[in-house]
Order: structure tokens, then sequence, then C-alpha cells
């Protein structure tokens, strides 16, 4: 590769492309994450009020919310398919403008009240064009980081890309917290809610400037120099790379489906119970805080001893400690929430979603590579992420208020994606990364 560098330091431009990946990550991730903190909290009086049962109007917000995460999937098709063709700039800049504009236009959504069955419509529309952005994002975001750093430190700056996520959702929840306390909660569900997505512009400029100050990588560039780069890359992955995505779309199952467990779905899950939901959002923010120092650690520990121990870790425990975690919910004091909280997101969780970017990219060779890396994270975290809120929503009913369903689930898709950990190739040092270039031939 040309970009290895002999010393450990990491150069001027590692620290570039980490912190524009990071940055523009970060604001696309509050768009996405301000959308599904309130369709826990919000949208289900606003557009689906006319519900009687509350479980029901919180299955309908949630169907929704599941929308963006079917649109996730074409996004990372079309997007890996553009990017893998032109170039990795133009798609990242288009997804966060898209991203932004949607968000903001969220904010003017009349209620159902105000305009019927159009609130609704509005809104899926709107969700829609959200998940076609975040299916564009994640993959070029990660591949930013991943294709300007030397291999044998794609783990840690390729961390900086998921550390934007845990950023994203940090911002997201301060920005509803301190809104949520400052006024009245008839306020809130008035007006005050479109305030965090009324921010998303302001944040959506800094991305769009920061975005538009990179360049193609290297890799990429001596691709397109030599003529190699394919003319369908989208029919060229699917047709000589099939494992290669299963595997990926197996190793993303567990992480976004326990993830919607701790954000998303214990908002509805607490508030069902009447409980308060603000030390829910008190919890998400102390304990993305604590992933945002952990997710690097990991990153680096994954460039030492390789990506599989990582991740073998996080899916045993997560597996296992769901099950005590809803016992907690119904039975332990919730003041200890935050701390529970930050043992799964900065522990169990950062494990394996830390090494994400890192370890999808090593799937791939550089001519699919973005195909690849979007088509395997966004279909994974449709049929994990995008649908466990519903289905635990379901769950729930189902079992009459039980949460023990849910937690099946989980330990469930635990198992599936240990078994896409054992598969995945895992190179550690200067000789895996030589063997793992071949291995794509």
């Amino acid at each position: 590769m040309s970009i290895v560098n002999q010393d450990n330091r990491i150069s001027r431009k590692e620290k570039k492309y980490a912190l524009a990946s990071f940055i523009g990550t970060a604001i696309e991730w509050y768009d996405f994450y301000i959308y599904s903190t309130a369709s826990a909290l919000i949208f289900a009086s606003l557009f689906f009020s006319k519900s009687t049962d509350p479980s029901v109007a919180l299955l309908s917000s949630f169907a929704a919310y599941g929308v963006g995460f079917f649109a996730r999937p074409l996004g990372g098709f079309i997007a890996g398919h553009v990017g893998d063709k032109i170039g990795r700039k133009k798609v990242l800049v288009y997804s966060l403008l898209v991203m932004g504009v949607s968000t903001f236009i969220t904010g003017l959504i009349p209620g159902f009240d105000s305009i019927g069955i159009y609130a609704i419509i509005f809104l899926v529309i709107i969700r829609l064009l959200q998940g076609l952005a975040s299916g564009a994002e994640w993959g070029g975001a990660a591949l930013l980081a991943v294709e300007h750093t030397r291999p044998q430190r794609r783990g840690f700056i390729g961390s900086f890309t998921q550390i934007g996520s845990a950023t994203g959702m940090l911002l997201a929840s301060a920005a509803f917290l301190i809104v949520k306390s400052s006024m009245t909660e008839e306020s809130f569900m008035i007006w005050g809610w479109r305030i965090p997505f009324f921010l998303s512009i302001l944040l959506v400029v800094i991305g769009l400037i920061i975005r538009l100050k990179t360049s193609e990588s290297e890799e990429f560039l001596a691709l397109k120099e030599s003529g190699e780069i394919k003319k369908y890359p989208l029919i060229e992955l699917l047709k000589n790379h099939k494992k290669s995505v299963f595997i990926t779309i197996g190793l993303r199952l567990a992480q976004p489906a326990m993830y919607a467990i701790l954000t998303t779905f214990i908002l509805s899950y607490l508030k069902l119970k009447g409980q308060d939901t603000s030390i829910v959002l008190t919890s998400i923010i102390i304990a993305s805080a604590a992933a945002v120092i952990t997710t690097p650690v990991w990153a680096l520990l994954s460039d030492k001893i390789g990506r599989r121990i990582p991740a073998f870790f996080a899916l045993v425990s997560i597996g296992f400690f769901v099950w005590p975690f809803f016992y907690f919910l119904d039975n332990g004091n919730l003041f200890y929430l935050p701390l529970v909280m930050a043992i799964f997101l900065a522990a169990f969780d950062a494990a394996i979603y830390s090494i994400g970017a890192a370890w999808f990219a090593e799937q791939f060779p550089v001519e699919v590579r973005y195909s690849g890396v979007s088509v395997g994270y966004q279909v994974g975290t449709l049929l994990s992420g995008g649908l466990t809120p519903f289905i635990a929503m379901a769950l729930l009913t189902y079992n009459n208020g039980s949460p023990y369903l849910v937690a099946l689930y989980i330990s469930a898709l635990c198992l599936i994606s240990l078994v896409a950990v054992y598969h995945a190739r895992d190179p550690i040092s200067k000789k895996n990364y030589a063997q793992l270039e071949k291995s794509y031939q």
C-alpha cells in the first residue's frame, strides 16, 4: 500500500480524515437519532393518537421509524455502486445535504389533528429520504477514514467514524433533554420538540464545509488511473463476493438490535410503565460519553490482537447480560440506570461497534469496497436495528408485558453474529494484510 508509514505516530493526513469522518458522521447521526427519540416520545401521540391503545400507537410510530431502515439498503446499494464508479466524496456530500434538509423539514410537519392523514404521509416520505441518505453515509464515511490510513492503523483511525455515531446520539439526547427540561410538558409536546430538528441545519453547514475539503483516497485514485474500475460494481459484488456480503450482514445483526433496545425501545418501555423518561435521556448521555472514550481504545486493541476477540467478548456479554438487564428495568432502582447503560454501551457495544469500519472494509477489495461495506452494513442494520423496536413492542404485547421474549430475541441474534465472527477475515499483521489482499483475487 502506498500510505504505509513505518513509525507508529499518527500522520497529519490520518488526523485530517479521521476528523472529517468523525464530524460528518456525528452530524448525520444527530439527525437520525433525534428522529428515533421523537418517535418514542412524541410521534405516537402527535401523528397516531387516533388509536385508543397506547401500545398500538407506539407500534404505529415504530413502524414509521422502521420505514427509514427499509430505505437504508437501497441508499447503500445506490451509493455503493456510484461510490465505486466515480468516487466517495460526491456521495458523502449529497448524503449529508439530503439528511440535513429532510430533518429540518420534519420539524415543520403539522400534527394529525391539523392536516389528518397527510401528516403521516409527509412523515413517512421524510423518513424514506433520511433512510436513503443514511444508507449512503456510513460506508463512505468509513472508507474516508480507513482508505486514508495504514493497514495496521485501520482499526484506530476507522473508529473515529464510529465515535461520530456515539457523538451524534450524545448531541441528540442532550438537545432533547435540555429542551424538555426548559419548558412545560405541554409546550414540549406542542412545539418544543421541533427545536432539535431546526438546529440540524446549522450543523449540516459545518459538515458540508468539512466534507468539501476532502479528496479521494490514493487506493481509489490508483484504481481509477489503472482503468480497473468495474463497469457495474454492484453486479461484481453480488457475483463474486457473496460470502463476504453474508458475513458482513451477520456481523451487523446483534449490535444494532441491542443498541435500539438501549436507546429507543427503553424509552417506550418505561413510559408504558409510568416511569419518568428523563432518567433514560440522562443515562444515554452519560453512556454515550463513556462510549466516545472507550471506542478508540477497543479499536486500538483490535489493531494489536485482531478484530475477532473484541467481537466475541461483546456478543457473549450482550447475549448473556440482556436477561438481567430487563430484570433490572422491572425490579431495580433506576437511579443506577446510567451505570448499567454505560456498561452496555461503553464496554459491550463499543467492543464490537468500534471495529466495524475497519473490519467491514477488510472483507472487500477496493473495486467493490463501497458497495460491499454499504450493502452488508445496511441490510444487517435493517434486519436488526430497524425492526427491533417494532418486534420488541410486538413481543412485549404478545407476552402480556413480560420482556423476556425480547431478551431471547437479542440472544438469538448474538448467536448468529458469532457464526459470522468465526468466518470473517481477521488480519492482524503486515503479513496477514498481504495475504488478505491476495484472498480478494
